[in-house]
C-alpha cells in the first residue's frame, strides 16, 4: 500500500492541507478561509474553535479518496500567534470586547509596543538571540500586554499560552508538549548545541512574568521536542473522529509556517546550483516575507532574529530576518489606487491583476523604447514598510513612503507603482542580505522561492536582478504544505532524520538568472531606497524639535 501523509499549514487569512507522497508530490490540496477580527487600530485577533474547524475541513477533504490507514503521518504548520486557553482547554478571551470566541493574538498585531520598548530598554542577555531588539510580533511582550490589561478576564484564568503550531499538535493529541522551534524563534527560550536549554528566569523576573515559573513553566511549556519528533502517541479518538483519520496516526512535532516552508525547498535540487544548506536563503512569501539562513557557526546579526539553534534544521544555526508586509503591500498598492476598480470590472476574473499589470507595464516599455521594463520607475521611489521595519533597522515604527507622484490615475500610473512597490520590497531582501553577509554569513549562492509572489514572473526576476544571485523556484510550489508533511513523514519514523526527509522530499526547481545591466540599474535605485530611510528619521527629528 502507497504510504501518504498530509501537511497543514495555517496562515494569517486561512487553512490549507496536503496529501503528499513520500517523494515531496502533492497529490491534493485543500484551503478554507479563517475569520479575523480587528477591534481596534492594530490589534487583530482570531479564534482556535474557528482555526481548528477549517483544520477538520481541509484534512477530511484532502483524504477523503484514500484508506484512512495509508496516511501515516500528519504534520502542523501555523503562524507564531498567541493562543489562550483555561485549564480546561477552552478560548479564554484575550480581547477587549470580551468575547471568548477571540482568544488568539494574530503575529501581525501591534498592541504590544509599550511592552516591547520596555524589554529591549532593558538591554537583556536574551536580546542578543533576536538581533538586540525583541519584536512586538513576538511573544513575551503580548504576554506583558495581557498581564497588565486582561489580568482577570485572561491572565488570571489561563490554563496554557500556546504558540498557534503548538495548540494544534496539543488539539490533535492530548499531549502537551511544546516545538523548539516555536519557544526558541517566538518565546525567548534558550538552545544550545552542547544539550543545555531552557528558560532564563532572570529575563521572566525582570519584565514581570515570574508566575509563569510556577508547576516548572507548565503554561508555556515543560515538555520541549525537535519539529518532526512524534507528539504523544498520535492523534487522539476525538481529533482522529474529527480529521477523518485513524486513532494514532503519527503526529509530528510543529514548526512555524514560515520555517515549514524553508524546511520544504531548502533540499530541492537545480542543475549545479550548491546543495550545501549554508549556501542557500529561503525567501517564505505571503501577507509578509520571512527570510531563513542556516549556518553551523551561531552569528550575531544585528537588526535579524537569531542565531536560533536547531529551530528548522537540526544541528544549524538559523537566522531569520523578515518583512511585515509583502503580499500585503502589494495588494493595498493596488486595492487603493483610484484606477484599480474599474480595472477590476473591465478584467474581471480572466487573468489575474498583478499579470495584468505585468502585461501594460511591457506595452509601456515597448511603446517607450526601452529595453527593460525595470528601467521605468527612475522617478518613482518607494519605501515599503507601510506596516513597521522588521529586519534589519527592527523598527516598528517605521511607515511607508512614496517618492514621484503626480496627478495620474490611469492604468499606467498604477503599473508603475506597483513596479515601484516590487522593486522596494526587492531591495529590503538585498538590505538584509547585505547585513548577513557583514556578520559572516557571506557564502550565499542563491535565493529559493516559494509561496503567492514566486509566481509572479516579474516579481521573481526582479529579485534576481536586485541581489545578483540565481533563484531557484521549487517545481512543488507549495513548499510549505511539503514542510508540514516532512514533519508526519519523520514522526511516522519513514526517514532516519529530518536531513533525510528534505533531501528526500524538496524536489526539483526551477532556476531564473540574473541579468547584468538590470542589477546595474537596481543598484542606482537602492542608493535612493537607503536614503529614504534616513530622510524619515531626519523628518522626525525635525518635527520633534521644540
Amino acid at each position: 500500500m502507497e504510504s501518504y501523509f498530509v501537511g497543514v499549514d495555517v496562515g494569517t487569512g486561512s487553512v490549507r492541507a496536503a496529501l503528499v507522497t513520500r517523494n515531496g508530490k502533492l497529490l491534493c490540496t485543500s484551503s478554507k478561509d479563517t475569520k479575523t477580527w480587528n477591534p481596534e487600530v492594530d490589534y487583530f485577533e482570531q479564534s482556535t474553535d474557528d482555526i481548528w474547524r477549517a483544520v477538520c475541513s481541509v484534512v477530511k477533504d484532502v483524504s477523503k479518496n484514500v484508506a484512512s490507514s495509508a496516511v501515516k503521518g500528519i504534520g502542523f504548520d501555523a503562524t507564531c500567534s498567541l493562543a489562550v486557553v483555561d485549564i480546561e482547554g477552552n478560548p479564554l478571551s484575550i480581547s477587549p470586547t470580551g468575547n471568548n470566541e477571540q482568544n488568539v493574538i494574530l503575529w501581525l498585531d501591534h498592541r504590544a509596543v509599550d511592552e516591547a520598548e520596555f524589554i529591549n530598554g532593558l538591554k537583556h542577555p536574551v536580546l542578543k538571540y533576536v538581533g538586540g531588539k525583541i519584536s512586538l510580533e513576538m511573544e513575551t511582550p503580548k504576554l506583558m500586554w495581557l498581564k497588565t490589561n486582561l489580568k482577570e478576564q485572561c491572565w488570571d484564568k489561563a490554563g496554557y499560552f500556546f504558540d498557534l503550531p503548538d495548540f494544534l499538535t496539543w488539539k490533535a493529541t492530548g499531549t502537551d508538549s511544546r516545538s523548539l522551534c516555536s519557544l526558541v524563534c517566538k518565546w525567548t527560550y534558550e538552545a544550545h548545541p552542547n544539550g543545555n536549554k531552557g528558560w532564563n528566569e532572570d529575563y521572566f523576573r525582570q519584565i514581570g512574568l515570574s508566575d509563569l515559573m510556577e508547576e516548572n513553566w507548565k503554561k508555556i511549556g515543560s515538555v520541549v521536542k525537535e519539529p518532526g519528533s512524534p507528539c504523544g502517541n498520535g492523534l487522539s479518538e476525538q481529533a482522529a473522529q474529527e480529521l477523518g483519520l485513524q486513532r494514532g496516526t503519527p503526529v509530528g512535532t510543529s514548526i512555524i509556517d514560515a520555517h515549514a516552508g524553508g524546511l520544504g525547498m531548502i533540499g530541492c535540487s537545480a542543475g549545479s546550483v550548491s546543495q550545501d544548506f549554508q549556501t542557500r536563503l529561503s525567501l517564505i512569501y505571503g501577507t509578509s516575507t520571512c527570510h531563513m539562513a542556516v549556518h553551523k557557526d551561531a552569528l550575531f546579526v544585528e537588526g535579524v532574529w537569531g542565531p536560533y539553534y536547531s529551530a528548522m534544521v537540526p544541528g544549524y544555526w538559523l537566522n531569520e530576518g523578515g518583512q511585515s508586509a509583502t503580499g500585503k503591500l502589494i495588494d493595498h498598492m493596488i486595492d487603493s489606487h483610484p484606477a484599480t476598480a474599474q480595472l477590476k470590472a473591465k478584467i474581471g476574473k480572466s487573468v489575474h491583476i498583478q499579470q495584468y499589470l505585468n502585461n501594460v507595464l511591457e506595452n509601456m516599455a515597448n511603446k517607450r523604447g526601452v529595453a527593460s521594463v525595470s528601467t521605468l520607475t527612475s522617478d518613482i521611489h518607494v519605501w515599503p514598510d507601510f506596516h513597521g521595519n522588521r529586519s534589519p533597522l527592527a523598527d516598528p515604527s517605521l511607515l511607508g513612503m512614496i517618492s514621484g507622484l503626480t496627478l495620474a490615475a490611469d492604468e499606467e500610473n498604477l503599473a508603475l507603482i506597483y513596479l515601484a512597490t516590487i522593486q522596494a520590497l526587492a531591495y529590503g531582501t538585498l538590505h538584509i542580505i547585505d547585513v548577513l553577509h557583514a556578520a559572516n554569513h557571506s557564502n550565499i549562492q542563491s535565493l529559493l522561492m516559494c509561496g503567492g509572489l514566486s509566481r509572479n514572473p516579474l516579481f521573481v526576476q526582479t529579485q534576481a536582478d536586485v541581489a545578483k544571485l540565481p533563484v531557484l523556484c521549487p517545481q512543488e510550489s507549495e513548499s510549505v504544505l511539503v514542510g508540514a508533511a516532512i514533519l508526519g513523514a519523520c514522526a511516522a519514523g519513514e526517514f532516519p532524520d529530518v536531513q533525510t526527509a528534505i533531501m528526500a522530499m524538496g524536489g526539483s526547481a526551477d532556476i531564473v538568472i540574473p541579468r547584468d545591466k538590470e542589477h546595474r540599474y537596481h543598484q542606482k535605485k537602492y542608493r535612493v531606497f537607503l536614503k529614504m530611510a534616513e530622510h524619515q528619521r531626519e523628518y522626525r527629528a525635525i518635527m520633534s524639535h521644540e
